[in-house]
């Protein structure tokens, strides 16, 4: 019996945002697949769907917790499906972006509130390292951040963020440290996703 296509690799799929060549990827491991959730995300009607998915979701994890007063996401991946997200759930969104360092900060005025209950969300997990960040940037703040959420996790549910977590769709794509890469050793050129720019 053939198992039923997944609707939301099938949107993938359908948008063209499953792609296959050679990645450097944000956490900087490189990977012959990547899904660029953008060009599933550019359509409003997509994002509201996913976004719903991925509240219900994230409700069935807080099950009898106190609802959330803030979606927080990490720019700019997260922005769309976290601001699609908190419309879901009746609640603000923010986002946190890198400064000059690299660390991850509240910017454009954003601020929390001790006691805030917060949850994060993502478009693709693979290594957790940027919902990590916001977890720790929110604490910081004096939030108590109860989860986390993601559209796709790459990591075969291994990410750990530091709180609990769901993701609409868990695969295990393989991805190799950039000095062990096969595709590397074969000189296929490296594209870095979003700038669609070849790395050296």
């Amino acid at each position: 019996m053939t198992p039923e296509p997944d609707p939301v690799l099938e949107l993938f799929y359908a948008t063209g945002a499953y792609l296959r060549g050679h990645f450097r990827l944000t956490s900087g491991l490189h990977s012959p697949e990547y899904l660029q959730c953008a060009l599933v995300l550019q359509h409003p009607a997509h994002a509201e769907r996913l976004g719903i998915r991925l509240a219900e979701a994230l409700g069935g994890l807080l099950a009898g917790q106190p609802a959330p007063d803030l979606v927080a996401s990490p720019a700019l991946g997260g922005v769309i499906i976290g601001h699609e997200v908190a419309r879901a759930l009746a609640c603000r969104c923010i986002f946190t972006e890198r400064d000059a360092s690299g660390k991850m900060i509240l910017r454009r005025g954003f601020s929390v509130t001790p006691g805030e209950r917060a949850v994060i969300v993502e478009d693709v997990v693979t290594t957790g390292g940027s919902t990590r960040e916001v977890v720790e940037e929110l604490r910081a703040g004096g939030v108590r951040v109860a989860a986390a959420g993601s559209i796709i996790d790459r990591s075969g549910g291994q990410a750990e963020v530091g709180v609990p977590r769901v993701a609409l769709v868990t695969l295990s794509v393989v991805t190799y440290p950039p000095e062990a890469c096969p595709l590397c050793r074969q000189g296929v050129p490296v594209v870095k996703p979003g700038s669609r720019a070849t790395v050296g």
